[in-house]
C-alpha cells in the first residue's frame, strides 16, 4: 500500500497519497484536508489494482470535447470505408455540434455523474422531438462508451435504466387506393416514376439508384445495388452508397408498368439512371413548393378525400395494397428490404386488423364441424 505524506500550504496543512500504479510506476494524488482522507484514497486504489478496475487520475480528467473530436473522425472514417452511410453522419455530427458539445464538451468524464445526464435528456425533451433527443443522447452515450473502452472511466453515466428517453409516437399513415395513386401519378411531373415507386415498395434513394444495368425488363425485375442516401442531400450532395440493410436485392415490378420501364429505358446506356435524364438523381424537391408537394396539392383540388402524403408514404402504399392483394408476409419482407418479417409485422401491424375477423370466422367453422361430427 502506498503512503501519507503531509505539507503545507497558504490554506494550511494538507496530505498527499503515494502509490504506485498499476504498470509500477509512481503516481500522487494532494489536496487532502484530513490524514485520513488520503488513507482512504488509497484503500480504494488498492482494491481497485486488485480487481483490475483501477483508474488513473489523469485519464478520467480528459474532456468531452477531446475525446468527442476523436469519435467523430472515427465515424468518418467509417463513412469512407462504407460500414457508416453518410447520412448517419451528417445527423451525428448535426447531434454533436448542436446538442453535446456545447453542453458536455469542457466536462471532465470523469466528473459527469447520471443525475446530470438525466436532467439534459429531460430538459431536451421539453423543446425537442423524441427523435433529436435520442441522437444527441446516443452520441453522448458512445462517446462514454470509448471512455469506458479506454480505461477512462469504471462505468459509463450514461447508461442505466434511471435515464429514460421520450417515447417516439408514430403519426397515422396514409395509405393510397389505386384509384387515387392513378390520379397522383397524373398530377406529377414524373407519372411513371411516382407509379413504379408506389408499386414496387421501395425507398426513394433505392428507386433513384437503380441504373439500366440493374433492370431485366424480360422478368420484370430490378436489382437494388445502390441507395442514393433516400435522395436526401446531405449538405447539398447526393452521397451513393449501399441499400439500406447493406444487402442487395431484387424486387419485381407488375405487368402494367412495362410501358413506363420501357419509355425511361429509352436511348440511355447501360450505367445511365433509369429515372431522370439519367445522370442527375431524381429529387422530390422542396417540401413546400417541390413538384411532388405540388401533385399532392393539385390531387387534393380534384378529390376532397385524398390525403396529405410524403413520397415515404408510397412505400406505406405499396405494403397496404399488396397486403389486400393477398401477398404473403415473407414475400413482402423481401419486396420491402426489412431485415426480418417480424420487423414487416410490427411496422405493418394495423393492415392486418381485417384479418383477426378471418381468424375467428375460421376457427368457429373449425370448432362447429368437428363437434357435429
Amino acid at each position: 500500500m502506498g503512503s501519507v505524506y503531509a505539507y503545507e500550504t497558504n490554506a494550511g496543512k494538507r496530505y498527499e497519497a503515494r502509490y504506485r500504479k498499476p504498470d509500477n510506476r509512481p503516481a500522487r494524488k494532494g489536496g487532502f484536508k484530513l490524514k485520513r482522507e488520503a488513507e482512504a484514497y488509497l484503500a480504494t486504489v488498492e482494491v481497485s489494482k486488485l480487481s483490475g478496475s483501477y483508474i488513473a487520475p489523469s485519464a478520467s480528467q480528459t474532456t468531452v470535447d477531446a475525446l468527442g473530436t476523436a469519435w467523430m473522425e472515427a465515424h468518418t472514417a467509417r463513412v469512407q470505408a462504407k460500414t457508416l452511410k453518410a447520412s448517419t453522419l451528417h445527423s451525428d455530427e448535426s447531434a454533436w455540434r448542436i446538442h453535446v458539445q456545447p453542453k458536455w464538451g469542457s466536462r471532465q468524464v470523469g466528473s459527469i455523474l447520471q443525475s446530470e445526464v438525466k436532467a439534459w435528456v429531460n430538459a431536451l425533451s421539453a423543446k425537442r422531438s423524441p427523435t433529436t433527443v435520442a441522437r444527441a443522447y446516443g452520441v453522448l452515450a458512445s462517446i462514454l462508451d470509448d471512455a469506458v473502452q479506454d480505461n477512462r472511466l469504471n462505468k459509463n453515466p450514461a447508461r442505466g435504466e434511471k435515464v429514460k428517453l421520450p417515447r417516439k409516437t408514430s403519426a397515422r399513415r396514409a395509405y393510397l387506393t389505386h384509384k387515387q395513386v392513378k390520379l397522383l401519378a397524373a398530377e406529377s411531373k414524373y407519372p411513371n416514376f411516382v407509379e413504379f415507386l408506389t408499386y414496387t415498395g421501395l425507398r426513394w434513394g433505392e428507386a433513384t439508384g437503380i441504373r439500366i444495368v440493374h433492370v431485366d425488363r424480360t422478368r420484370r425485375r430490378v436489382e437494388i445495388a445502390e441507395n442514393a442516401e433516400n435522395a436526401v442531400s446531405v449538405n447539398g450532395h447526393i452521397i451513393v452508397g449501399t441499400p439500406k440493410t447493406h444487402e442487395r436485392r431484387t424486387v419485381v415490378y407488375p405487368e402494367f408498368l412495362d410501358e413506363a420501364v420501357e419509355a425511361a429505358c429509352k436511348g440511355k446506356k447501360r450505367d445511365a439512371l433509369l429515372w431522370g435524364d439519367g445522370i442527375d438523381h431524381l429529387r422530390p424537391g422542396n417540401a413546400v413548393s417541390g413538384w411532388f408537394t405540388y401533385a399532392v396539392k393539385r390531387a387534393q383540388a380534384k378529390d376532397p378525400e385524398f390525403p396529405r402524403v410524403t413520397p415515404h408514404d408510397l412505400r406505406h402504399t405499396a405494403a397496404s395494397l399488396a397486403i389486400s392483394a393477398g401477398s404473403n408476409i415473407k414475400a413482402l419482407q423481401h419486396m420491402l428490404g426489412h431485415a426480418s418479417a417480424a420487423m414487416t409485422l410490427d411496422r405493418y401491424a394495423d393492415l392486418f386488423e381485417d384479418d383477426l375477423d378471418a381468424v375467428a370466422a375460421a376457427l368457429h367453422q373449425a370448432r362447429a364441424k368437428q363437434t357435429q361430427q
